[in-house]
């Protein structure tokens, strides 16, 4: 009985350490990036302040917003980090910063999402998130206009977007997701995909997709108007063939990735700077 225990550790001890360089690849994100600095709104007044809200940390995350995009960042920290940058555009700096103060972050049920008044013809707010959170957090994200942008994190992580493109770098999991209006570029890391899938689809724009070139994979990639192409060898497409579907395999194979556009290209990038 202590043979078949011993060696039960031992097999354990192994798979954690073949998993460990993998998971690794994931960064720890701290810098915060986002400020009022940004923005022009020309002979308008403008009016800027950021909010900063720490939160108890949670198995799944919501975040939505309607004007202001969403940026998610995993890092080594224990709770959640939400800031916002909270602005308004008015006749008038005073106006403008009346209009910031009727703007409220709500970060409750584990929902995070801006509240406040309609914006008028001469006056307009908006809310953009850059929130850090644990890296195995499971996210669900929404944007109506703003890009939507995630890192490091690893999850069930679906987003969805209508003006605006999407930036993932760095995921593990199982990510599903898409845009109305917009292109997404994808940043893999690692060997192979680490979870289910990957499935992003996007109807206006271009999807752009970057891999170590040891990278192995299940590809299918589709488009409607759109040309198909990849630094990783696949097999002949019919340039007249429309709509375009590919489905094959890059180094060994793997788990899913999906691709697909309406309008738009589909790029698959070699990262010869991947080590």
């Amino acid at each position: 009985m202590k043979s078949v225990l011993m060696n039960a550790a031992w097999i354990v001890l192994v798979l954690s350490t073949a998993a460990a360089p993998s998971f690794a690849q994931l960064r720890d994100n701290s810098e915060k990036q986002m400020t009022c600095n940004d923005g022009n709104n020309g002979d308008r007044e403008r009016h800027c302040e950021i909010r900063e809200m720490p939160m108890p940390s949670m198995a799944r995350l919501g975040v939505e917003t309607h004007n202001g995009g969403v940026m998610i960042k995993g890092s080594m920290r224990g709770d959640v980090l939400v800031r916002a940058r909270v602005e308004a555009s008015a006749n008038t700096e005073a106006a403008a910063a009346a209009l910031v103060s009727r703007v409220s972050v709500e970060t409750s049920g584990g929902q995070i999402k801006a509240v406040g008044p309609e914006n008028a013809d001469n006056s307009w707010w908006s809310v953009s998130f850059e929130i850090f959170v644990p890296q195995n957090t499971d996210l669900d994200l929404k944007s109506h206009n703003g890009g939507i942008t995630v890192s490091d994190v690893r999850g069930q992580i679906h987003f969805e977007g209508h003006n605006g493109g999407v930036h993932l770098r760095r995921l593990a999991g199982d990510v599903t997701g898409s845009t109305m209006n917009g292109g997404i570029q994808v940043d893999l890391t690692g060997a192979i995909w680490e979870g289910r899938q990957l499935d992003v689809s996007t109807h206006n724009g271009g999807v752009d997709i970057t891999a170590p070139p040891y990278y192995s994979a299940h590809i299918q990639a589709e488009t409607v108007s759109g040309g198909l192409h990849s630094d990783f060898p696949m097999p002949a497409v019919d340039l007249k063939t429309r709509p375009r579907k590919i489905d094959w395999n890059i180094g060994s194979g793997g788990p899913l990735i999906h691709l697909s556009t309406h309008n738009g290209g589909i790029n698959l990038k070699r990262d010869e700077s991947a080590q």
